[in-house]
């Protein structure tokens, strides 16, 4: 696969899923809530915060920090090119989720959570998994990855 095509594919696919995944929980799940399984519900859950509910009606706040954000990511991209394939895929899955979140944010006025794990204290979406997931890969490569000292 041509590495130029990987990060925005990886980007699509997360929006995508996200978009798919709340798509049915709005259209199925609407205010109700159910156990998939023993440890697994789906819970409607409308989120104007981050995560673990902190820092509750900040929406407008959030709009724009994820924008600038963004728009750093997007502007220093080239500087973890040298970390590798494992960053590269995970800063794809932090910027498809946060394009998740920042959608709903923009449309809705809040992000629409709905995984409920009855260990886990949150319940969360398909983003913000992606986020974290992404936010773990980009921190083990790079503080595996020796940096390179330049003789300039």
């Amino acid at each position: 696969m041509n590495k130029k095509l990987l990060s925005p594919l990886i980007i699509l696919f997360i929006f995508a899923l996200d978009r798919i995944s709340k798509y049915f929980v709005l259209k199925f799940i609407s205010r109700d809530s159910f156990s998939v399984c023993g440890f697994l519900n789906f819970s409607y859950v409308e989120n104007t915060g981050v995560a673990f509910g902190m820092f509750q009606n900040a929406n407008s706040f959030f709009i724009v920090l994820t924008i600038i954000l963004l728009v750093a990511i997007m502007f220093f991209r080239r500087k973890f090119e040298p970390y590798g394939l494992l960053v590269t895929i995970g800063i794809a899955m932090i910027v498809g989720g946060a394009l998740g979140n920042l959608y709903d944010r923009i449309v809705y006025g809040y992000v629409i959570d709905f995984v409920d794990l009855s260990f886990f204290p949150a319940v969360f979406n398909v983003a913000d998994s992606s986020i974290s997931f992404g936010a773990i890969l980009v921190a083990l490569k790079m503080h595996r990855t020796p940096k390179v000292v330049s003789d300039k």
